[in-house]
């Protein structure tokens, strides 16, 4: 894995939690909609279903509450990885530029706005400050 890869995850995991929040609310819209039991007056049945249908919505929705959860603690870890590992880079321009990106996911323009600097200067220490960051011995991967 390269450093802009390892440095890149926050970011993906980020955007996963973002879509998994989305779909539980829709889970949790669904299950909102309470429906009647449905019983097959056609069909003969030594034994009927009698569960709600929102029940079998409600666990998924659970699972994927969990999902989401164990999510943001890795989420958590890495971003405090990677913190560690941007510290570890001398310069300040590159660190605070490393930081925007990586961290709080800024572009290269408000990057370049909140460090008072033209577009160019910051992709030319985003190159530099890669070349000084190391990887940890046990780099998070997702």
């Amino acid at each position: 894995m390269t450093v802009k890869e390892y440095l890149h995850q926050a970011y993906r995991l980020d955007q996963r939690i973002k879509s998994d929040t989305m779909e539980a609310q829709n889970l949790r819209e669904m299950a909102g909609n309470v429906s009647a039991i449905q019983y097959d007056k056609d069909r003969v049945q030594t034994s009927q279903n009698t569960e709600a249908p929102f029940v079998r919505t409600l666990e998924k929705l659970w699972t994927l509450e969990k999902k989401i959860a164990d999510e943001l603690e890795k989420l958590s870890d890495l971003k405090k990885q990677i913190r560690e590992v941007i510290e570890a880079v001398p310069d300040t321009d590159e660190r605070m530029v490393l930081k925007y990106r990586y961290i709080h996911g800024l572009t290269w323009e408000q990057i370049g706005m909140e460090l008072c600097a033209d577009a160019r200067t910051i992709r030319r220490w985003h190159g530099k400050a890669l070349l000084h960051v190391t990887l940890p011995d046990d780099p998070i991967a997702i």
